[in-house]
C-alpha cells in the first residue's frame, strides 16, 4: 500500500502548524539561510518547535537548503546541516551535488530540489545515484513523462499540483541574475517574468505593448490527484513559502479533503502518510485564495491558455461594472448571481494604463462600495474584481478545524472482577490501565453507558472512540470522573511515547552515468560539487552562470511559447515562420526563439 502525502509551504512556524491542523502530511520550511526564497528564512530553534508539533501527527518536516553554494560557504553549510538534523526536521531538500554529499554524510533523507531541473528519466536516475530518496520533478511535465521517470527509478517522486508557476524550466532562469545580478538559484529572484514588456518583430513593429508577456497562471491540479498517483507520484506540493497564513490553511485544507477521498475511494491501494482526522471548520475555496487564474499546465500533453500576460497579480473574482462614480461612492450593475459584497471588501480594476488597481470598500451595501476617498482612474464601464472576501478570511482566521489523533479501546473484566482498559492510538501505541476495581455496578447497563459517554471524548490530541465492552463481562461501578481521569491517564501517557511515523524513502547511493559536458546550465558553483561529476565519468565541468556570466548565454528555456498562446504559431497558422520575436522593457531587450522540433522558446539578451 502506497502513503501519499500532502506537503505544504510554511513561511514561519506558526503557518507550518497551521498547515498541519488543515491536514498536511508534511511542511516544508527554509532554515536560518540558504533556501530558495530568502525573504522566508527561519531561525533553527523556530523549526524545532514546529518538528515538535508535527510530530505528534507523524508529519514530517523538510527544510529548504535548496541554493547553489559558493566555495567559501561550505563549511557553514554543513553546521547549518548538523542543526537541521538535531532540531528534528525529517528531511533536506537540496539542488547542490556537495550538499547532497554533505546531508548523506550527516546520516538525512535528501530531497533533490525541483531546481534540479528533473525532466528525464536519465536526469532522475543520476540524482537518484547521489543518495537523494526523493525527487521533486520540473513542473512542465505531462503525466506519461511522468510515469517514464517513475518506471526509471526507484525513489518517491513529489509534484507540484497548486500555485505560482516559473515560465522556465527550473533552476536554468538566469534572467533576474541577468538584469539585477540577483539570481534564482541563489534564493534572490527579482521575479522578471512578473514584468511588463512591450511585444516586437523583427521590424521593430510593436505587436503588444504593456502585457506581462512571461507571466504564467498558476497550478491548479485539485481534480487530478488521482491520475497524478496513478502515475507515480507519492508527494502532492503546494507552492507557496511567501503566502500568508490564510492562504495555506485554505489550500491546504481543499487537498487534503480529496485526497481524504481518493484514499477513502481506493482503501486498498492508498493511505496518508501521517496520522490524525481532520474535522469541523471551514469549508475550503481556492477560488477565493490568491491566484493569476488557473490552468492544469502541461500535465495532458496539451499546451495553451497558460498565460496571464493581461496580470502579473490577482485581479479576483468578478462583481460587477461600474454604473456610476461619485466621489468614494462607487455604484454597480451587472452584478453576477450569488455576489454578496461585505465591508472591508478588497477589490481591483484595470486601469487606462493596463495597470491593475486596488481600493478598499469601507460599507458595501447591495450594489454599492463607499470608500473613505475618491478612487483615482476608476470610471464608469470598467470591470470591477474582489481581491479580498472579507468574510471569507473572518473565516478562516475564527472557524479553525481540529486534527486529532484517533484512539479505540477495550475493556477485559478478569475471574476475580479487576476491569482493565486497553488504549490503542492509529500509529499503533498502546496503553493499558489494569487493576481496576470497586463494588459491582448495581445497574450494568447504565454503567456501560457510563463508559461509552465518557470515554469516547477528546483528551489533548487524541480522539477516543467509545471502548468495546464484551457482552458477558460484569463491571465494577466507577464515576464519571473516574472514567474521565483514565481516559486523561491515558492520554498523557500516549503524549510520553514517540509516534510511529509512516518510513520516508531513504535513499541509496547507486551507479549511474554523468553527462560527459557539463555546461552552465547544471549550475555547478563549487569545486566538491565539479568533483561529483568529474568522478562518475563527466570529461569537463564548467561553472555556473552566477560565476560566469556567459556571454550569449540562454538566458531561459520553457514549453511556455508565446506564439502558440498568440495564436502564431506554425503549427496553427499557415504561412507563419518562427522568427524570433523580442520583449523590451526600457532599454533591454531580449530575444525570443522558437525551437519548433522540441516545440519550446528560449529567451536571449539582444546585444547592440
Amino acid at each position: 500500500m502506497r502513503s501519499l502525502e500532502l506537503l505544504s509551504p510554511a513561511r514561519n512556524a506558526d503557518i507550518g502548524i497551521a498547515a498541519i491542523d488543515c491536514g498536511a502530511d508534511a511542511v516544508y520550511i527554509a532554515g536560518p539561510g540558504f533556501g530558495a526564497r530568502e525573504e522566508a528564512g527561519n531561525p533553527v530553534g523556530e523549526i524545532a518547535r514546529l518538528c515538535a508539533y508535527a510530530h505528534r501527527f507523524g508529519v514530517r518536516i523538510f527544510a529548504t537548503v535548496n541554493v547553489i553554494v559558493y566555495d567559501g560557504e561550505l563549511e557553514e553549510v554543513r553546521r547549518l546541516l548538523t542543526s537541521l538534523r538535531q532540531a528534528g526536521v525529517d528531511a533536506v531538500i537540496v539542488q547542490d551535488p556537495a550538499v547532497m554529499e554533505m546531508a548523506v554524510q550527516e546520516g538525512m533523507v535528501v530531497h533533490a530540489s525541483t531546481q534540479c531541473s528533473i525532466r528525464t528519466p536519465e536526469r532522475a536516475a543520476f540524482l537518484e545515484s547521489l543518495g537523494c530518496g526523493r525527487l521533486v520533478l520540473e513542473r512542465e511535465l505531462s503525466l506519461d513523462e511522468v510515469r517514464a521517470i517513475g518506471e526509471k527509478v526507484s525513489t518517491e517522486l513529489e509534484f507540484f499540483v497548486h500555485g505560482a508557476v516559473c515560465v522556465c524550466y527550473n533552476g536554468q532562469c538566469y534572467l533576474s541574475e541577468h538584469i539585477a545580478s540577483r539570481s534564482a538559484n541563489r534564493g534572490a529572484c527579482i521575479q522578471a517574468c512578473r514584468r511588463l514588456y512591450d511585444l516586437e518583430d523583427g521590424e521593430g513593429n510593436l505587436l503588444l505593448g504593456r502585457k506581462a508577456l512571461l507571466s504564467m497562471k498558476d497550478f491548479n491540479l485539485l481534480d487530478r490527484l488521482e491520475d497524478l498517483a496513478s502515475a507515480g507520484v507519492d508527494s502532492f506540493k503546494i507552492e507557496g513559502r511567501l503566502k500568508g497564513i490564510s492562504y495555506v490553511r485554505n489550500v491546504t485544507r481543499a487537498y487534503s479533503a480529496a485526497l481524504d477521498r481518493l484514499v477513502e475511494e481506493h482503501p486498498d491501494l492508498y493511505r496518508r502518510a501521517s496520522w490524525g482526522r481532520v474535522c469541523g471548520g471551514f469549508t475550503p475555496n481556492v477560488d477565493k485564495t490568491f491566484n493569476r487564474g488557473y490552468s492544469r499546465f502541461y500535465i495532458d500533453g496539451r499546451r495553451g491558455g497558460w498565460s496571464s500576460m493581461d496580470s502579473a497579480k490577482w485581479a479576483g473574482e468578478p462583481v460587477g461594472r461600474v454604473s456610476s462614480v461619485s466621489g468614494g461612492i462607487v455604484a454597480l450593475d451587472h452584478v453576477p448571481p450569488g455576489i454578496r459584497l461585505h465591508n472591508g471588501d478588497g477589490f481591483s480594476f484595470v486601469g487606462p494604463d493596463g495597470e491593475l488597481t486596488g481600493f478598499r470598500g469601507d460599507v458595501c451595501e447591495g450594489r454599492t462600495i463607499r470608500c473613505s476617498r475618491p478612487v483615482p482612474g476608476l470610471r464608469p464601464g470598467m470591470k470591477v474584481f474582489r481581491n479580498v472576501d472579507s468574510a471569507f478570511e473572518r473565516e478562516l482566521g475564527a472557524n479553525l478545524p481540529v486534527r486529532t489523533v484517533s484512539v479505540r479501546s477495550s475493556v477485559s473484566v478478569s475471574p476475580k472482577g479487576a476491569m482493565e482498559m486497553t488504549f490503542r492510538t492509529e500509529d499503533g501505541r498502546e496503553f493499558s490501565i489494569g487493576g481496576i476495581t470497586g463494588e459491582r455496578a448495581k445497574d450494568q447497563s447504565r454503567m456501560r453507558d457510563v463508559l461509552k459517554a465518557q470515554i469516547s471524548k477528546r483528551s489533548g490530541w487524541y480522539s477516543f472512540s467509545a471502548p468495546d465492552i464484551p457482552s458477558g463481562a460484569v463491571l465494577p461501578y466507577l464515576g464519571a470522573a473516574a472514567v474521565n481521569a483514565l481516559r486523561r491517564t491515558a492520554a498523557e501517557a500516549f503524549d510520553g511515547m514517540p509516534v510511529r511515523g509512516i518510513p520516508l524513502g531513504k535513499g541509496r547511493k547507486g551507479e549511474a552515468d554523468a553527462p560527459q559536458t557539463v555546461d552552465y546550465k547544471y549550475d555547478i558553483a563549487n569545486a566538491e560539487a565539479a568533483g561529483v561529476y568529474l568522478s562518475r565519468g563527466s570529461r569537463s565541468v564548467d561553472r555556473a552562470y552566477e560565476l560566469t556570466h556567459v556571454p550569449g548565454a540562454e538566458l531561459m528555456r520553457s514549453r511556455y511559447c508565446l506564439r502558440s498562446e498568440l495564436g502564431l504559431c506554425p503549427r496553427q497558422k499557415r504561412g507563419v515562420r518562427p522568427d524570433p520575436l523580442y520583449i523590451k522593457d526600457g532599454d533591454s531587450r531580449f530575444r525570443l526563439e522558437f525551437d519548433c522540433p522540441r516545440c519550446e522558446m528560449a529567451l536571449f539578451k539582444e546585444e547592440g
